[in-house]
């Protein structure tokens, strides 16, 4: 490898590094500003949290990998300009696109990484993420109860204290609403104090009060009686068992998301698509074969004999029908309705079938080019980044920012929009996930040929001093 190279080799990996970690953490901190209604409560162990931001980190590297790309490209070229060793190179006889094949090759590993990444360890990473994530969010709150408020986590139950007492866990002035009858606030415990108390693997809470009163409806087997016997109690001491295994995090088994289209590779989406393949024309033989039978009458049977009548015909149905009576017409004709009706509601099932397969093929389809699109978009944002840099001729994370920003944006925008665009089946799924790369791969051949060709048309230099040279000569006529 030549000094060249290593020069710009070197120049373009720190860049590279710092720029995709600050995206992953901006990207990490958007998740737990998102979820954090899912997490917050919930008592889970450093563990399970670490464990949870290493999947979502994992399923955020397709959003992180592309602008780290774009944004060192445009840092490394830019510094390269603002320090004129792209002018000493360009000098030396050496053109923009030898400079840039060096970090071409390298970019082009990038993406051969990308999609293995996405094909290997991203369905892998959304399989774990949201199996995590459903478990989380169905585990029940843990047992924090608040002074002078009500607490609800145990079924059936509604517990408030008016003071709590953290390190003796003392709890006092308890008021305690028993609602496991099913009829309302038929027990109704007090008491001044009490405490509660684990057992060593946190699966049962007892609640031990002391000094209170109890007060019980009691339901009278008369159901006209409207007024009930109330029984009061009082007790120097009273217990009970809460099973806590609810407010225990779960796993549930990964085999019962790992169908979703999201946690497959190629080879299991192409298998899911011959699937949906073939019930689409299941459907359509099954649709072909039940209505066969109702496509002729060949027998219809009246109180007193059998007439044999030859297929219906738009032409002779008038004439096989003029020989009856009105009851036997109206019969035929109530029987052909509801033969008729019959076909159109199989007709209309299978219809709505055959869309919703569609809609199932379109979205395997997106996934399938998604594993693609990662890939080529860090080589065309790096035809846009590296000839934008050398155009602007700025390093550092200013206007490379602002830059880099910008057309991410619009990366970002265009892919959501050509996503959706094929969801609606307003494009093929080819088409609308490869909508931004149509877009920005024509501007990256414009912005190389500009910055091959010492282009000023990032230059606020040069559009200020043409302002100015055009200001003086209108002025001088």
């Amino acid at each position: 490898m030549k000094k060249l190279d290593k020069l710009v080799l070197k120049s373009f990996i720190g860049p590279f590094i710092l720029t995709f970690c600050i995206a992953q953490f901006v990207l990490v901190m958007q998740f737990l500003w998102k979820y954090i209604d899912d997490l917050v409560g919930k008592g889970l162990s450093t563990g399970v949290l670490f464990e949870l931001l290493v999947y979502a980190s994992a399923r955020l590297v397709p959003l992180a990998l592309p602008l780290a790309v774009l944004l060192s490209s445009i840092m490394t070229y830019g510094t390269l300009g603002e320090h004129y060793e792209l002018t000493a190179v360009k000098s030396a006889g050496v053109s923009l696109w030898r400079f840039m094949r060096t970090l071409a090759i390298t970019v082009l590993g990038i993406s051969i990484f990308a999609f293995f990444f996405s094909n290997n360890l991203l369905p892998m990473a959304n399989l774990k993420f949201g199996a995590l994530l459903y478990d989380i969010r169905h585990q029940k709150p843990t047992m924090a109860i608040k002074p002078g408020i009500f607490y609800s986590g145990i079924d059936g139950f509604f517990i408030r204290v008016e003071s709590k007492d953290d390190e003796t866990n003392t709890l006092n002035n308890i008021t305690v609403y028993d609602h496991t009858s099913g009829k309302g606030n038929d027990h109704v415990i007090t008491a001044t104090k009490g405490a509660m108390e684990q057992d060593d693997e946190a699966l049962a809470l007892t609640l031990k009060l002391e000094n209170g009163k109890q007060y019980r409806e009691l339901q009278s087997k008369d159901p006209d009686k409207k007024n009930y016997e109330m029984v009061s109690t009082t007790f120097k001491s009273w217990e009970k068992k809460f099973d806590l295994s609810k407010f225990k995090l779960s796993r549930t088994d990964e085999n019962f998301f790992k169908d979703l289209k999201q946690m497959l590779n190629l080879e299991q989406l192409y298998d899911e698509i011959d699937s949906i393949k073939l019930q689409n024309v299941r459907l359509v033989e099954s649709l072909n074969t039940s209505i066969i039978p109702y496509q002729n009458f060949k027998k219809f049977r009246t109180d007193t004999s059998k007439v044999n009548l030859p297929a219906f015909t738009a032409s002779n149905t008038i004439e096989l029908l003029k020989d009856f009576d009105r009851d036997t017409k109206l019969q035929v004709m109530e029987r052909a309705m509801n033969r008729a009706r019959n076909v159109k509601n199989f007709a209309d099932v299978t219809a709505k079938q055959l869309e919703y397969k569609e809609h199932d093929f379109t979205v395997h389809m997106i996934e399938v080019y998604r594993k693609f699109t990662l890939s080529i978009a860090c080589l065309v944002l790096f035809f846009i980044g590296a000839p934008l840099g050398s155009i602007i001729r700025k390093g550092g994370l200013g206007w490379p920012l602002f830059y880099c920003v910008l057309f991410f944006i619009f990366y970002h925008v265009s892919s959501i929009i050509g996503e959706k665009l094929a969801e609606n089946n307003v494009l093929t799924a080819f088409g609308g996930m490869w909508l931004s790369t149509l877009i920005l791969t024509p501007i990256g051949m414009f912005l190389t040929l500009k910055a091959a060709n010492d282009s000023k048309l990032f230059s606020a230099d040069y559009y200020r001093k043409t302002m100015v040279g055009l200001f003086k000569s209108k002025s001088q006529a």
